[in-house]
């Protein structure tokens, strides 16, 4: 039995979150201003949450002005759980969702030995009239469009990443709930190699594995939801309200450790915020588990 651990009062639950191997890419998507480029990314990476539903995880890592062509750009992270379906949903978001955004241009973020031809596949929208150019060993193509002409790189990266690193907000309300998971959010926004793939950042609608209906592969974590803790065997104490989850996907288990770690701290100076805990399926299915006395044990 370990030591208790407190951080401002709330009580870190020894437990761990257990995260899933995936693999992953970092597209640079760049745009005349900042508008157009925060349209793209809207459309990129929407519908894309969780794997269950989804097939892709994606969102925004970070804002950069270092971009190959000298514009406002940014960095988006994409995860799936093997190659064929990371390099269908790059085909799929790139072609409708960033070419067709005024403006707009994709660069590889990804540096890899594992190749991905998709600009090399997107130019055919040319109709035979894109052209290519080689700068720096690196070919791109510039497809013809009414607005002018896309560019895109020919080849794209494809790396090993690890996705469903989480944890647990249990509080008071759901007002100190949500209050709770904006700063978590808000602190690990500058961390570097992460996303949040959920709506703000953050799930109400954790899961567990299985259902009592057969042809459902998840259904709602009963544990945790505080409306039927009356009904259903239950996690929540006296006091635990509502129950917020922060759900990462990373680069490296160093990136989820890091994010894990300071989302967690900004959670606890919350008012109303109980506990935090983490959700996994007791250690047989992911082969990461992110320890959370473990993460936080130096503070």
């Amino acid at each position: 039995m370990s030591e208790s651990l407190l951080i401002n009062g709330v009580k870190i639950e020894d437990t761990f979150a257990e995260a899933f191997p995936m693999v992953y890419s970092r597209i640079i998507v760049t745009a005349t201003d900042r508008y157009w480029l925060d349209q793209a990314i809207c459309a990129a990476t929407g519908f894309a949450t969780s794997i269950i539903g989804c097939g892709v995880e994606a969102g925004l890592e970070e804002y950069t002005d270092k971009t190959p062509d000298g514009r406002p750009g940014a960095k988006l992270l994409f995860f799936t759980m093997g190659k064929k379906g990371l390099e269908e949903h790059l085909m799929n978001r790139i072609g409708q969702a960033i070419m067709t955004c005024p403006t707009t241009a994709v660069y590889n973020g990804a540096e890899s030995d594992k190749i991905m031809d998709i600009g090399g596949k997107l130019r055919y929208f040319g109709d035979g009239l894109q052209m290519s150019k080689v700068i720096d060993e690196k070919r791109y193509w510039r497809i013809p469009v009414m607005e002018g002409e896309f560019v895109i790189e020919e080849s794209f990266g494809r790396l090993d990443g690890i996705g469903g690193g989480n944890f647990l907000i249990l509080a008071e309300s759901t007002e100190s709930a949500l209050s709770a998971a904006r700063e978590a959010v808000k602190a690990i926004d500058p961390v570097g190699g992460v996303i949040l793939p959920f709506p703000g950042g953050v799930v109400r609608s954790g899961s567990k594995l299985g259902s009592r209906y057969k042809f459902l592969k998840a259904a709602t974590n009963t544990e945790y939801c505080p409306t039927i803790r009356r009904q259903a065997p239950s996690l929540l104490a006296p006091g635990e309200n509502c129950v917020l989850e922060i759900v990462i996907d990373g680069t490296t288990e160093q990136s989820i450790r890091c994010a894990m770690e300071t989302g967690i701290v900004a959670a606890c100076h919350v008012g109303g915020v109980k506990r935090i805990s983490a959700g996994n399926y007791g250690g047989g299915l992911g082969a990461h588990q992110f320890r959370l006395h473990s993460i936080l044990n130096r503070l």
